[in-house]
């Protein structure tokens, strides 16, 4: 099976400070990976790169999109290729609306996919289906983007957005920072009614509560910029049983 993600050795800094040294990491699809280490360690650094911030310096390493040279592609191709991500803090566009933000988007992938465009009728019928499919409040489609919604809001906007686009790869930086537990299961909701055989998820999180809703098939510890441990989904309970710091000794041993 080739992988939807392939990372190997990178390494990436900012003005001259490493901050990823040597990752590696394959999502295949169907697979949900996730990623979790105390605050620092590159996690988010980790879901910038693949999306196209042109903040970090790459100073090794690869990464490959079912194939292709992901670094070698603009945030635009990223996108349209089907690299989404969900951002920890979802950025307000006052006066654009919602439904004229997801035109754009959708009809962009789809003319890229070599697809028609939807016109205004059939983007509404795609939308109805969608905000039903992830429970998603249905004034929240006739607003501007993010503007004046809660934290719980904005992030069932993102998961709203991944859904209309349908992504090969979603990327969920921090997704359940700063929800309240009606909010986080509502996400949580929205992720799972996603998943299907075609699609790699990569779920960013300090916390083991989100992958009590959202059950991963591999869990992932980073440390000082590099992933130091891998297993299923019982290493999330046994960091949230003892914390990071058993994570140290444990690579000290």
């Amino acid at each position: 099976m080739t992988p939807i993600l392939e990372i190997r050795g990178l390494q990436a800094s900012v003005e001259d400070m490493p901050i990823l040294k040597g990752v590696d990491l394959s999502v295949n699809p169907g697979e949900v990976h996730a990623i979790m280490g105390p605050n620092g360690s590159g996690k988010s650094t980790l879901a910038s790169i693949l999306a196209g911030r042109e903040d970090y310096e790459i100073d090794g390493g690869t990464v490959h999109y079912r194939g292709d040279d992901l670094l070698e592609m603009d945030v635009d191709e990223r996108a349209r290729e089907g690299v989404f991500l969900a951002f920890q803090y979802p950025v307000e566009l006052p006066g654009v609306s919602m439904m004229n933000f997801l035109k754009q988007a959708v009809n962009s992938v789809r003319e890229h996919r070599g697809q028609e465009p939807l016109g205004a009728a059939a983007l509404l019928r795609l939308a109805k289906e969608k905000a039903a499919l992830i429970e998603l409040n249905p004034r929240l489609k006739q607003r501007s983007v993010n503007q004046g919604f809660s934290g719980g809001e904005k992030k069932r906007n993102e998961i709203f957005q991944l859904a209309m686009l349908e992504p090969a790869m979603a990327i969920l930086d921090e997704t359940d920072s700063g929800l309240d537990i009606d909010a986080l299961r509502s996400v949580a909701h929205g992720v799972n009614q996603l998943r299907n055989p075609d699609r790699g998820f990569l779920i960013i999180t300090h916390y083991q509560r989100l992958l009590n809703y959202i059950v991963p098939d591999f869990v992932h510890v980073m440390v000082d910029g590099q992933i130091v441990q891998s297993a299923g989904k019982e290493l999330a309970l046994e960091l949230e049983k003892r914390g990071y710091d058993w994570v140290y000794d444990h690579i000290s041993a």
